[in-house]
């Protein structure tokens, strides 16, 4: 029995009307739904990770504004040598020290500088909510089970991103929210195969397969496959995302579109 991962299929993301709409997943969506419908008999699990906010955000622009008072756009980079100049500054001023040991702290780590992402994803609004087609197929595997997908929500605290499911970019000490999600590894581990759907390639699941291939030995990376035809890159981020599929390759998982995986179900 496999298990699937459906990292962030959500209307922001997958819908056109979405706040930050990546370019191919409305149709990434419907191919999922068809592989959840084929294969639904031989899953074990489905997980989905929920990208989770609140409106204001340390990568939204309703947290930041810049020196002169004007807003800071989506799609702008900010920095910790930008906030301690005075560039860039918290609109609640209070917080401007939690922002620049976050920064420092992001920084040193050497994988991301902060993005200020359109406002997206705030839970209980639409753009929340997973695509219909998707939210029906994984229904009707709920019904067959006669359990529930396991969700996982992520990016609750506004004072750090979260594009990784398994942990926040910098977790915090007092928030469990943060740090690293123990549970949604066992559930990913593989006995047969995982199967990986969602958006964006190029962000939230590059970043949740790096951290999930931190705790997987090299059979369980093995048995990993990425259905390539059900996800996407953010526009303007596909060479992150062809990084990503090469990395992943590298390390011994393997892409499929969704319909050579169900050939390769069908004949186990």
């Amino acid at each position: 029995m496999h298990t699937l991962l459906i990292i962030d299929p959500q209307n922001d993301f997958c819908d056109q009307r979405g706040t930050l709409y990546v370019p191919g997943a409305s149709d990434d969506m419907q191919r999922l739904a068809g592989f959840i419908r084929s294969a639904r008999s031989q899953l074990d699990e489905v997980v989905i990770t929920l990208d989770s906010h609140p409106t204001v955000a340390i990568e939204r622009p309703t947290f930041w504004k810049r020196g002169d008072g004007k807003p800071v756009a989506p799609f702008t980079q900010i920095t910790h040598a930008q906030v301690a100049a005075g560039e860039h500054v918290p609109i609640d001023s209070s917080l401007r020290p939690q922002a620049l040991a976050y920064l420092q702290a992001l920084e040193s780590q050497g994988r991301y500088k902060l993005m200020v992402w359109p406002v997206h994803c705030v839970i209980g609004a639409w753009g929340h909510n997973i695509p219909g087609a998707v939210l029906d197929a994984v229904a009707e595997w709920e019904c067959q089970v006669q359990r529930g997908a396991f969700k996982v929500l992520k990016g609750q605290n506004p004072l750090t991103e979260q594009y990784s499911a398994v942990r926040a970019e910098v977790p915090s000490e007092e928030d469990p929210r943060t740090q690293t999600n123990h549970q949604l590894i066992e559930k990913c581990r593989p006995s047969g195969s995982l199967f990986v759907a969602g958006e964006a390639a190029s962000h939230c699941v590059a970043a949740t397969l790096e951290h999930l291939f931190e705790e997987f030995s090299a059979q369980e990376i093995s048995r990993v496959v990425l259905l390539k035809d059900c996800m996407s890159p953010v526009s303007s981020f596909e060479s992150h995302a062809q990084a990503f599929y090469d990395q992943v390759l590298a390390r011994g998982a393997r892409t499929l579109t969704s319909t050579q995986a169900l050939t390769e179900i069908s004949r186990n």
